[in-house]
């Protein structure tokens, strides 16, 4: 397989910190290469060095003939693609064929004006080289395949609709090697899936930087890490790639281990009295110099985010219960009498294509907005903390220590317990990998994955016994997401999450609300049905209701708004298959059960003993009080066991 692309022993610094040291790639064809790496560790300049933005300060880049021109044959996507002013979506994406459209140019002025028939015939080789004959065609059959108005004007577009701009600009350049830099960021699921898609059908080399892991395991047919200013690679899946890589790590913190005891006996040797310095050998002094110079050199892993939340006391056992919500905001129908009852605990995932209203669906739950028909019933006592996606209550000129403790140098954990707990914020800030240093810098300092950590460090300081978070994993690097994976799934609390990354939804979720108001699934305008399990729960049974429901079926006939179950053949019972998270819940509810039983029995002894109001009658009331929560508990625990046991 021949070489695209060789990056040889590349150096790139910015200041004191080196981004590459001695970093070294090699790139074939028609492979798919996944860019992955901790938030900060140069993962989008190395993609700029790649794509030829950027220069290393030291190293050498080497490219193939197919690659080493100007123009279509290398296109690189950034993060926050830009634009020119006042461009049209079609000349937008026309940019991405603008050598193509020069050479025909020239070809046809130089026809027009009669030029020798040694030049007219270079020109005509160079335009067939570039594809220019058919340049129209191809930006036009990139618009349709994103979905896009050529004539739109680009100014006036979403971040998601600018993202699609910039990949449809792109892939009408058919470029050898397509750079793309977090190409799924500000797109919906739907958009994720068939870009995934189309990637993996691409004949040329790819290299993409993400954070999905779902779609890293679908397009990527090797992973490289950028880790401490190095490039490892793992062949495989993501899974492999995690495998291999605590192997790593493991045998590296062997081989630390190893020399710190060496190096730690040769600096008590060197200490040792006049006899042992004149004795010592000068070839071990050396030794020691070089084991010091190397301990300097060494570059550490990264600390991994202590996630941590403050919880307020639990609210009531219902969060929301709808009844037949309907909103419209002037001729459009966003949500169309939905039904639905939310509990204390649950994991809601909201699911659908930017725009149909999953903000406006949830800010009908939490009581922001009153519904156009239906009626809405919030539970009490309800402490809600949001997670913006925007990231607009920022403000980019406050530091951030005082976004995290405004006036105060403390943060108070459970300040409605007996003993609340405090915690500078300079070590609440180490918590989340921020230096003491940088505790007094400006949050506009900060790249798009620091100041998502930096919200949920505010908002896991807040208590809460609601968190509500959109689009939270944008720009957080796999360990952090996957750290705030496991302390959702521990969380006691009811979290409500709008998400377009599937394994994390998987992962977290129990329950689904989703958009289905897509006619090609016999869907109504502002459709929602709501489903028990994840992300790949939810697409199974909707591709069962798509068979099983012809696209023609008019719409009043359509199943109604609510809990939906799945398919199942004529005379068998519907399952759905339960997600490892919800297994292991169904395998720990006779252990609760038994638990809160037994503490009932003991409770209900101790009121029906005369001697109990003698010695503790203060206590009487606590008590009563404790069992009836129990009966409570005890209610939901059985309703939950009976609900999992039946799939």
């Amino acid at each position: 397989m021949a070489t695209l692309l060789t990056l040889a022993d590349a150096h790139l610094a910015y200041g004191h910190r080196a981004l590459l040291d001695g970093a070294s790639l090699a790139l074939h064809e028609g492979e798919r290469v996944a860019l992955i790496g901790r938030n900060g560790e140069g993962k989008s300049s190395l993609m700029k060095v790649l794509a030829g933005l950027e220069r290393p300060d030291d190293g050498e880049l080497q490219l193939a003939a197919a690659v080493a021109g100007a123009g279509p044959a290398r296109a690189y996507v950034a993060q926050e693609p830009a634009f020119g002013d006042g461009a049209s979506v079609f000349d937008a994406v026309a940019e991405g064929v603008a050598e193509a459209r020069a050479l025909r140019e020239r070809f046809e002025q130089a026809a027009h004006d009669h030029a020798a028939a040694e030049e007219l015939d270079r020109l005509h080789a160079l335009v067939d080289a570039h594809q220019g004959w058919t340049w129209e065609q191809r930006v036009r059959e990139a618009l349709q395949r994103l979905a896009l108005d050529g004539a739109a004007q680009v100014a006036a577009l979403s971040g998601g609709q600018r993202k699609r701009v910039a990949l449809a600009r792109a892939l009408a350049a058919a470029p050898a090697l397509l750079l793309l830099d977090e190409p799924t960021n500000h797109l919906d699921i739907d958009a994720i899936e068939w870009l995934q898609e189309l990637l993996a059908r691409r004949r040329g080399a790819l290299v993409f930087v993400s954070h999905d892991r779902a779609f890293i395991d679908a397009v990527a047919t090797r992973i490289v890490e950028l880790d401490r200013g190095r490039l490892r690679s793992y062949p495989g899946s993501f899974a492999a790639y995690e495998a291999a890589k605590a192997r790593e790590l493991e045998a590296e913190a062997l081989a630390h281990a190893r020399a710190d005891k060496l190096l730690a006996a040769e600096e008590v040797w060197v200490r040792k009295g006049v006899e042992a310095r004149r004795t010592r050998s000068v070839g071990r002094v050396a030794r020691l110099v070089r084991l010091r110079e190397q301990r300097a050199a060494r570059r550490e892993q990264l600390g991994r985010v202590r996630l941590g939340v403050d919880a307020a006391p639990p609210g009531g056992r219902i969060v929301a219960e709808l009844d037949a919500v309907s909103m419209r905001f002037g001729e459009r129908l966003l949500i169309d009498r939905f039904s639905a009852t939310l509990l204390r605990g649950d994991k809601v995932g909201l699911i659908g294509p930017n725009g149909v209203g999953k903000t406006t669906l949830l800010r009908l739950i939490l009581g922001e907005l009153v519904p156009t028909a239906g009626t809405v019933r919030r539970g009490t006592r309800l402490e809600v903390a949001y997670f913006d996606q925007m990231r607009a209550a920022l403000d980019l000129e406050a530091t951030l220590a005082h976004t995290i403790s405004p006036g105060s140098e403390w943060i108070e954990f459970g300040a409605g317990a007996s003993r609340p707990v405090r915690k500078h914020v300079m070590s609440y800030l180490g918590d989340f990998l921020f230096a003491p240093e940088r505790a007094n810098s400006p949050v506009r300092t900060l790249s798009g994955g620091e100041r998502n950590r930096l919200l949920l460090a505010r908002l896991f300081a807040l208590p809460a016994n609601v968190l509500v978070l959109d689009e939270p994993t944008n720009d957080l690097d796999i360990d952090t997401l996957e750290l705030l994976e496991q302390l959702l799934q521990d969380y006691e609390g009811t979290v409500f999450l709008v998400s377009h990354d599937r394994r994390f939804l998987d992962n977290v979720v129990t329950s689904t609300i989703a958009w289905e108001g897509d006619a090609s699934f016999g869907g109504r305008p502002g459709l929602w049905r709501e489903y028990e399990g994840g992300y790949e729960v939810w697409k199974e049974q909707r591709e069962r209701a798509r068979v099983v429901r012809p696209v023609s079926l008019p719409p009043a006939l359509a199943a109604p708004s609510g809990p939906l179950a799945a398919p199942a053949p004529p005379g068998a019972p519907a399952r759905v298959k339960l997600t490892y998270r919800e297994q292991r819940e169904l395998e720990a509810l006779p252990a609760r059960i038994e638990a809160l039983e037994a503490e009932q029995r003991l409770i209900a002894a101790s009121l029906a003993d005369p001697a109990f109001y003698a010695r503790e009658a203060s206590r009487a009331g606590e008590l009563s009080r404790r069992h009836e929560e129990i009966e409570q508990q005890l209610m939901s625990c059985l309703e939950r066991w009976e609900a999992l046991g039946a799939r």
